[in-house]
C-alpha cells in the first residue's frame, strides 16, 4: 500500500486516527479551559494581569498557585500535554505501518477512551481508575512503538 492510500480517508485506520486525534486534541483543550475555570472559581490567580477576568470586589485578591483543588485540575492537564501528544507522534507513526484495521482502530480508540477515563478519574480522585486510565494508554504506546520499531528497523 503506498503513503497516499495509507493516508486515505478511504483507509480505515487512518480515518479512526484522525478521529480519535481529533476527540484527544479537544479533551486536552478542555483541560486548559477548565483549568482556567478552576483558577476564576477559586480566586487563585498568579499573575497580576489576571485581575482583569475577577469581579470588582475581588481585584485585591492576593496572588497564589497553592489551591488544591485548582492544583488537580492543572496536574490533570499536565499529564494530558505530556501523554497526548507523544501518543498522537506515536500512533500518528504507527499508521504509516499499515496495521491490521482491527488492531489498529481498537489500539487509538483504546488509547484515547483510556486517557478520557484517565482525566475524568484524575479531576474526581478515583483511584484506581485513574491508574488504569493511564497504565492502558501506556501499555498501548508501548506496543505500538515497539511494532513501529520492528517495521522500520
Amino acid at each position: 500500500m503506498s503513503i497516499l492510500e495509507i493516508l486515505s480517508p478511504e483507509n480505515e485506520v487512518f480515518r479512526a486516527y484522525g478521529f480519535w486525534a481529533s476527540v484527544l486534541v479537544l479533551k486536552v483543550l478542555g483541560m486548559a479551559v477548565l483549568t482556567s475555570m478552576a483558577r476564576k472559581k477559586k480566586k487563585a490567580i498568579n499573575n497580576p494581569e489576571d485581575r482583569v477576568f475577577l469581579k470588582p470586589e475581588d481585584q485585591n485578591v492576593e496572588l497564589t498557585s497553592s489551591d488544591p483543588d485548582v492544583e488537580r485540575v492543572r496536574r490533570a492537564h499536565l499529564n494530558d500535554l505530556e501523554n497526548c501528544i507523544p501518543f498522537l507522534i506515536i500512533s500518528f507513526v504507527y499508521v504509516l505501518t499499515n496495521p491490521s484495521t482491527f488492531i489498529g482502530v481498537n489500539l487509538i480508540r483504546i488509547g484515547v477512551v483510556s486517557r478520557i477515563v484517565h482525566s475524568y478519574s484524575y479531576l474526581n480522585a478515583l483511584q484506581p481508575y485513574r491508574g488504569y486510565g493511564f497504565g492502558i494508554t501506556f501499555l498501548v504506546m508501548i506496543y505500538m512503538s515497539l511494532s513501529n520499531i520492528l517495521y522500520f528497523l
